[in-house]
């Protein structure tokens, strides 16, 4: 019951001085979600050189290598395939049996495959808090850097989520996608007006890339 998605390109016009808050990222304190990049929900996109696809996917993958740089932990989010109606709840209302029980389909695309000591969530509800142990794991990190899709429905709900427990999401502008740009959008609108910062990728990385004075100290410690 997912749609056809038609390439389109990533809505301008946003980013973290058009917002209400001044949140900066700190390292220290976040951490880095990918949300539902399972090749079942890219599948509507088309294939795998679609321009938008490819620009939210190269754009995970810039801040998965500055996580990393950095000792920001990453999350992956994923739902399992052939649930039943039980565990579909409402969902089953809107979307209908969700992802088949299909390998293929459940996998995170190739491009974003988890690495070592990254965490995949098991979710079976639009935001990544609801059912899982996110919040217990991010422990005293109280910043989440959001990507992946769909922007309107996911990343929206989990970044309304985070706020109401006192975690300030970032949502990457052009490392989420959606139905359409005007549901892009709308959801990058919401959550500049109602939740949290909305940033480019150029952006928050420009932010990584300004240590802290901690990180500081860190970089210039020679290593043995």
């Amino acid at each position: 019951m997912l749609p056809r998605i038609t390439p389109y390109h990533v809505p301008g016009g946003f980013n973290r001085a058009g917002g209400k808050v001044d949140w900066r990222v700190d390292p220290s304190r976040a951490a880095l979600l990918v949300h539902d990049m399972q090749n079942y929900f890219l599948a509507p996109f088309g294939t795998a050189d679609n321009a938008l696809l490819s620009k939210v996917v190269g754009n995970i993958a810039t801040l998965r290598k500055h996580a990393a740089r950095t000792g920001i932990p990453v999350f992956f989010s994923a739902q399992p395939g052939g649930q039943s109606r039980e565990e579909r709840g409402l969902l089953q209302d809107f979307w209908g049996d969700g992802p088949p029980a299909d390998p293929q389909a459940l996998a995170i695309t190739e491009a974003l495959r988890p690495a070592p000591g990254d965490v995949v969530l098991t979710k079976r509800r639009y935001s990544a808090f609801v059912g899982t142990d996110l919040a217990d794991r991010l422990g005293s990190r109280d910043q989440l850097i959001v990507t992946g899709v769909y922007a309107h429905i996911g990343v929206l709900a989990t970044a309304l989520d985070a706020f109401m427990r006192g975690i300030k999401p970032f949502v990457i502008t052009d490392a989420v996608a959606d139905f359409s740009p005007a549901h892009h959008a709308d959801a990058l609108r919401h959550i500049q007006t109602r939740c949290g910062v909305v940033t480019p990728t150029a952006e928050l990385t420009a932010d990584l890339l300004t240590p802290t004075a901690e990180l500081t100290a860190d970089l210039l410690t020679p290593t043995a």
